[in-house]
């Protein structure tokens, strides 16, 4: 009796510890709220829909874009690397003031803190002038 004890309660801990060595690595798919800030404290918003075969679109989400007409989605692509790693990509037009849009391409390179979010770095690459932006992004589930 006390042997059967042993043998159950061994067999529970083993279940236990292969069950928390195996948890699945979050899933990028799905629609995401993406907030920029980047290193002037200028603050971007953005959905990114991840779609299966690293393909997406990114829809720039500013209220001014307005002036210019309703935004349009733009494809994206996107991979998920070890470590709960993610980047996301694809070519955006943020809007400069009410007179101009500053378009090029926005790369966000982070890490999923939940299933829910992901943080991490962002640049965005001006097709004038050869200029950049750095900054931070924090990204959260759009359905949560």
């Amino acid at each position: 009796m006390r042997l059967t004890g042993i043998l159950i309660l061994s067999l529970i801990a083993y279940i236990g510890s292969t069950a928390m060595g195996t948890a699945q690595t979050p899933s990028l798919i799905g629609r995401w709220n993406v907030e920029i800030t980047f290193a002037n404290e200028e603050h971007r918003s953005l959905r990114f829909e991840a779609q299966s075969a690293g393909k997406g679109t990114l829809l720039l989400l500013d209220p001014k874009s307005k002036v210019w007409g309703p935004a349009n989605p733009s494809q994206a692509t996107w991979t998920q690397g070890e470590g709960n790693s993610v980047t996301f990509s694809g070519p955006v037009e943020f809007l400069i003031g009410n007179v101009g849009r500053d378009a090029g391409t926005l790369a966000c390179k982070g890490k999923f803190e939940t299933p829910g979010a992901i943080t991490g770095e962002a640049e965005f690459s001006s097709l004038v002038g050869a200029r950049s932006k750095h900054g931070t992004f924090r990204a959260t589930r759009a359905d949560e």
